[in-house]
């Protein structure tokens, strides 16, 4: 049996993922304890695994959700800018408490978020650790868009310098972070990193995407796996549904998610362009308002606070997000094609990787407009591609692997000390 420790932030779009990932390790007979910020603890311990906090006098209960809150009502670079900044806050604080935590715990190897810096304190603790991206892939390579852009790939030698202008300036806009982990790196008496790419494990690193989601890249390492995703409805909170309110007609369901959703004049843009269209919109607004709070919605949209969207997707003909990482992989898990409206942070990448895969088609929240929303819609529910894609993505899904192989890849780099190679072939457990 290992002892797993779990990093990463205390939000919906990273616990969604990892919390099953601890699930399967923990069904698989190891123990697996989240290490993470007071918000985090109730969605863990609701998962079934064990919780240790840390921060707690920066980082009380609520703490997360108030940031969160704050950066609801931001896009483009000033959000992006804005959870940097909370990114750098975090990473001091996880650097300065975890490592005490950990050692005390018996912890023997750790899952570590993409996001985070917590792959530093398994170098300093002399422990193993896999990377998790629960986001798109932020493993920077000039031959594709860095991820808060939504330009589309092209291997044209123009496009390859615009890729290298943007990350240069992600690297200007990220270097407080690194300035923290470089900080720590000396008081530990460890090198600092070389690369960029050294951040990251060197046993697994493991995506939720399926590969045929992400853009052709040249420089990813052999021991990175491309899993597809993993999300158990059992990890999240019932949600109550007027289902006697659906009708006949095709589902066009809209979700911001439950971060930046606080610019409500994109639901009644949502609520303009659907009005006239022979389909049945449901707007879960994701707790940035109440139904009652927005009455003058063009057309007669059903309009609830939070909906359970694993369920409703099982239903939909259309989603219309803000392409979100789980929001995206759950629509091609169940078929669906997508309409994205990017607001900020890896919202534009992921738009983007839609639009590429055929899945879909993107518009910037500065361009959204009902008219352009409405094309964009009906060229989704008319063009047979769309769904051809979504299914072929599908199926991609079904192919990847999942939650088990991610299982069984983390327990052969933890058992072997050896970075597990890309086709791999799988047998057995620790």
């Amino acid at each position: 049996m290992t002892h797993f420790g779990l990093i990463c932030p205390a939000v919906a779009g990273h616990l969604n993922p990892m919390l099953p990932l601890g699930q399967e390790l923990k069904r698989r007979g190891h123990r697996v304890t989240m290490i993470g910020m007071l918000d985090a603890e109730a969605k863990t311990l609701a998962a079934g695994l064990e919780f240790l906090a840390y921060g707690t006098e920066e980082y009380p209960q609520g703490a997360i959700a108030k940031s969160l809150n704050n950066l609801s009502k931001l896009s483009g670079l000033a959000a992006f800018r804005y959870t940097m900044k909370l990114f750098t806050e975090g990473a001091n604080v996880l650097l300065r408490d975890a490592p005490k935590i950990i050692k005390d715990a018996g912890i023997d190897a750790l899952l570590i978020d993409q996001t985070s810096s917590g792959g530093l304190i398994a170098d300093f603790l002399e422990i193993p650790f896999i990377t998790i991206c629960s986001a798109v892939v932020l493993n920077q390579d000039e031959s594709v868009p860095p991820h808060l852009t939504n330009w589309q790939y092209n291997p044209a030698w123009w496009a390859k310098l615009r890729n290298k202008a943007t990350w240069n300036l992600y690297r200007r806009l990220t270097k407080p972070i690194r300035e923290v982990v470089a900080e720590y790196r000396r008081q530990w008496n460890l090198p600092l990193y070389s690369h960029p790419k050294n951040v990251y494990s060197q046993l697994a690193q493991i995506s939720q995407q399926p590969a045929e989601l992400e853009f052709p890249r040249k420089n990813l390492p052999q021991w990175f796996h491309f899993t597809g995703p993993y999300h158990y409805s059992g990890t999240r909170e019932p949600v109550s549904f007027p289902w006697d309110k659906l009708t006949d007609k095709p589902l066009i369901y809209a979700s911001m998610g439950t971060v930046q959703n606080r610019l409500i004049n994109v639901f009644y843009k949502i609520a303009a362009a659907c009005e006239e269209l022979d389909a049945q919109l449901v707007i879960s607004l994701g707790g940035s308002a109440t139904p009652e709070s927005l009455p003058n919605l063009s057309g007669n949209p059903l309009v609830v606070e939070y909906a359970p969207q694993l369920e409703i997707l099982q239903k939909a003909t259309l989603t219309i997000t803000h392409a979100g990482m789980n929001t995206t992989l759950e629509c091609l898990t169940n078929g669906v094609p997508m309409v994205a409206i990017p607001i900020a942070n890896d919202q534009p990448g992921v738009a983007a990787r839609i639009a590429w895969s055929g899945a879909g088609e993107a518009i910037p929240v500065k361009r959204l407009t009902a008219p352009r929303l409405r094309t964009a819609i009906s060229q989704v529910l008319t063009q047979p591609s769309y769904k051809q894609n979504a299914l072929r993505l599908q199926e991609a899904i079904n192919r990847a692997g999942g939650v088990t192989r991610a299982a069984d890849i983390i327990e052969r780099a933890v058992s072997t000390g050896k970075p597990v190679l890309t086709g791999t072939i799988l047998t057995g457990t620790i």
